[in-house]
């Protein structure tokens, strides 16, 4: 129910209006962002960098209102591009679609994602495409297909572990070499279309990552770069031990390498989890956001664990 509710808040314009005005909410909401400014997400990876992990660096945004916004939005994205080029830090890029036009022409998107990939090859760099709601979710592998059938390689999607659909997802994106971020999901779906109970998505999380790692030791166990910016097939995004653990023991009874299993964790959540796996020998890359359009993100992370929702209230009480 909270989780549900907490959903519902993350898209609702009222709520965003009436939090974003409340002068603790930053305070609370910078724990999950780096920062509203480029500069400040560069930092940002700088220090992630100094304590051994990469990162993948997520310019806020979705859902524009019209081309001259998503437009402005890659422009946006190629200008990260280019300081990640020019600094050297070990980091790529993420980012939705719908913040490129998805929702309101698929060419816009296309022509906008193309030139954010274009520019990330052009130095070495890789782009991911973070995945959305489930009514986007076909129209986000068309596109990325699309870029795929041009040559553009440098470019990566996520699948969701709570919808029934992924594991056909996974078998047709592994078949095509794809590089892969698996996360259990963050949007409300409906029973006809995604599991309910945590239990059930938990273990399909656990097939899935299976079926990935099973196909990273088929395609050769390719390694993350030496550089950190381009991933290796695999992508293990949670904060959840037991799902850690799972990977952890499928890699090691079908032998892929450590440094062929990525796990990937979000800014400000279970850094001790973050380091421990750096420390083991395994590649960590950080999700690190920021800018001003941090609202729905921060509302979803606090969907996604209690714990974090009680960080927000005690912020409420220090005001």
């Amino acid at each position: 129910m909270l989780k549900t509710l907490l959903l519902y808040l993350s898209k609702a314009r009222w709520a965003r209006n009436l939090v974003t005005r409340w002068s603790f909410a930053w305070r609370a909401a910078s724990r999950f962002v780096a920062g509203d400014s480029l500069d400040q997400g560069i930092e940002a990876v700088r220090l992630v960098n100094k304590k051994g992990m990469n990162v993948t660096l997520d310019h806020l945004g979705e859902n524009v209102s019209s081309p001259d916004d998503a437009r402005r939005a890659a422009e946006d994205y190629l200008v990260l591009i280019d300081r990640i080029c020019e600094t050297g830090v070990k980091a790529n890029v993420s980012l939705k679609l719908t913040q490129l036009g998805l929702n309101l022409n698929g060419q816009v998107c296309l022509d906008n994602l193309r030139r954010v990939v274009s520019k990330a090859r052009e130095c070495g760099g890789f782009v991911r495409i973070d995945i959305e709601d489930s009514p986007t979710i076909d129209r986000t592998f068309q596109t990325y297909r699309a870029l795929r059938s041009e040559g553009l390689d440098n470019v990566g999607v996520a699948v969701q572990s709570y919808l029934y659909r992924s594991r056909d997802d996974v078998l047709s994106l592994a078949g095509s070499e794809a590089r892969i971020r698996l996360v259990k999901g963050a949007y409300r779906e409906p029973p006809n279309l995604a599991f309910q109970k945590k239990r059930e998505v938990d273990t399909n999380y656990d097939v899935l990552a299976a079926m990935m790692i099973d196909a990273a030791v088929a395609d050769g166990s390719q390694p993350v770069s030496s550089d950190g910016r381009i991933p290796p097939r695999t992508a293990i995004a949670t904060h959840d031990p037991a799902r850690i653990e799972a990977a952890k023991q499928h890699a090691q009874r079908v032998g892929l390498p450590k440094s062929a299993l990525e796990f990937q964790m979000l800014y400000g959540i279970r850094r001790d989890l973050q380091e421990s796996l750096a420390a083991e020998g395994y590649p960590v890359r950080i999700y690190v956001p920021y800018g001003t359009e941090w609202y729905p993100y921060t509302v979803r992370r606090l969907a996604e664990r209690p714990a974090n929702l009680w960080f927000f209230v005690s912020n409420f009480f220090r005001r």
